[in-house]
């Protein structure tokens, strides 16, 4: 009986341990999942994958991956900024002067800028002159008087406005101040026939040196604006907005110098060929002349 008794005994005990363990052992490893999942938690997140097209624009935009819109908006403004800066110092540096020497030299470039006389203000009227030496320093700048009642001053273009003219020379001054200056000289411009004729001036033909119409810098024959000149050959920007007959006349006298011998050596070659066919069309009439006289002999 006591055997039996022990037997039952045992047989009750050990499921109750047997579950016991089990719930603990439940317990533990609920306690061993809690651990892993907070583990889990504490490492850094995986990188998110980024296409590869949106990787190229960001590079080529210079904008981080991951950065707040405003800072892209920041980014890519500075940039701007960067780029408008070195335009400006790009076009300053082509026509700063060389150095500062104001003297009148051999060359001189003219720059007009007029304004709007008569009906509708379609005329042209002389409102300032600009005159540069061959370095680029500024040897004459006037405002002048129209002679008639300014109906438009076309600002925006010219950037004359009313100011400027109230204390303006009137124009017979300037036209004599203009041409004792261009005596003897070589006039350098962009159409300059048109700045010569506001001015009511002329200049020999042999001393003018006018961008517009030199073959080298003209298209197929056809010339182009001094704006595209400038940027094409000197990397300046000009005639953006308001002109300014100072930059426009420095833009003349930089292209001018910029190709001077060898538009100076063809214009030498151009004069010897012209001399000598004159010499052979003077020489023909003379032969003419003697053969005649033979005959009458």
């Amino acid at each position: 009986m006591t055997k039996k008794r022990k037997l039952i005994e045992a047989t009750t005990t050990e499921p109750s341990t047997a579950g016991r363990l089990e719930r603990n052992g439940g317990i533990g490893s609920k306690k061993e999942g809690q651990s892993s999942s907070s583990s889990e938690k504490g490492k850094p997140a995986a990188p998110k994958v980024v296409s590869s097209n949106w990787m190229q624009l960001q590079s080529t935009l210079g904008i981080s991956i991951g950065a707040s819109s405003r800072k892209k908006i920041r980014v890519a403004e500075a940039a701007s900024d960067t780029i408008k800066t070195n335009e400006v110092n790009t076009t300053a540096s082509a026509l700063l002067p060389s150095n500062d020497d104001m003297s009148l030299t051999k060359a001189l470039a003219l720059d007009c800028e007029m304004v709007g006389v008569g009906y509708g203000g379609k005329r042209n009227a002389l409102a300032r002159v600009s005159l540069v030496n061959q370095w680029g320093n500024l040897v004459y700048d006037k405002y002048v008087r129209p002679q008639e009642y300014v109906q438009d001053f076309r600002t925006a273009v010219s950037g004359v406005r009313s100011r400027d003219l109230r204390k303006a020379q009137d124009l017979y001054t300037v036209q004599k101040e203009v041409m004792e200056l261009l005596k003897g000289r070589v006039l350098v411009g962009h159409a300059v026939h048109n700045d010569l004729k506001v001015l009511m001036l002329t200049h020999s033909k042999r001393f003018i040196r006018d961008t517009h119409s030199y073959a080298p810098y003209c298209n197929n024959g056809r010339p182009r604006s001094l704006q595209h000149l400038a940027s094409l050959h000197l990397g300046a920007k000009i005639q953006e907005g308001e002109h300014n007959s100072v930059e426009d006349a420095r833009a003349a006298m930089a292209l001018y110098q910029r190709v001077k011998d060898e538009w100076e050596r063809s214009l030498r070659e151009k004069n010897n060929k012209s001399h000598e066919k004159e010499k052979l069309s003077g020489g023909a009439p003379a032969e003419k002349g003697m053969k005649s006289s033979k005959r009458r002999k």
